[in-house]
This record gives C-alpha cells, sequence and structure tokens, in this order.
C-alpha cells in the first residue's frame, strides 16, 4: 500500500484519518494542502479514481465567495477553478495507487488493507 493523505493540519477528520492507518501500522504521507498543494496529474488521478471532480467540493467550505463563483461558472471552467482553488476541497483526501476517497471513509479503507 502506498498511501497519500491530504489534508490540513487543523482538519478534525484528517487527523482521524492518520489516526485511522497509525492504529493499523499502515505507513502514510501526509500532505498538508496549506503548505503544498496538490499537482495537475494528482487532482486529475484522484478525480478519476472518485468519479469525476464533483465529489472534491467541500459544499460546507468557509470560501463562500469562490463557492459562489464555482457554481457561477460554466461546466468546462469549474474544473480548472476548482483546482486553482484548492481551500475548497473536501479533506482528507486519501489516496492509495489508482484508488482514492474523500472525506473520513474507514469502510472503504478496509478493503486496501
Amino acid at each position: 500500500m502506498n498511501i497519500q493523505i491530504f489534508g490540513t493540519s487543523k482538519c478534525f477528520d484528517t487527523k482521524k484519518a492518520q489516526r485511522y492507518f497509525k492504529e493499523r501500522g499502515i505507513k502514510f504521507q501526509m500532505i498538508d494542502l496549506k503548505e503544498k498543494e496538490m499537482s495537475r496529474g494528482e487532482f486529475e488521478n484522484v478525480a478519476r479514481a472518485l468519479g469525476g471532480w464533483e465529489k472534491l467540493v467541500d459544499p460546507k467550505a468557509k470560501d463562500k465567495q469562490t463557492l459562489a463563483l464555482l457554481d457561477a461558472l460554466v461546466d468546462w471552467q469549474k474544473e480548472d477553478k476548482l483546482f486553482e482553488n484548492q481551500q475548497l476541497f473536501l479533506t482528507p483526501i486519501v489516496r492509495n495507487g489508482r484508488k482514492a476517497t474523500v472525506g473520513y471513509q474507514p469502510d472503504v479503507w478496509k478493503t486496501w488493507e
């Protein structure tokens, strides 16, 4: 397993995800999205694994203005706007090779073990 956790240090669910993997002795790489954004390739691979970039959007994101802008754009512009504004991501984003989840998903992670 090659686990990557994308999130922020202040996100409660990201902390829970880290604890989940630590308790099972599974090594992971933590990527703090406030320090280092997801690359375009990572973004596209995660979006593909989830079945669309729309699943990455946190409807409760603090940046309401950018969230509203995202809704107002035409479809072909939305993906690029989300990539440029990664503070709108629902976290944690947990990636294991070609598989990925968004949010706290221990039931899915169990199937990866």
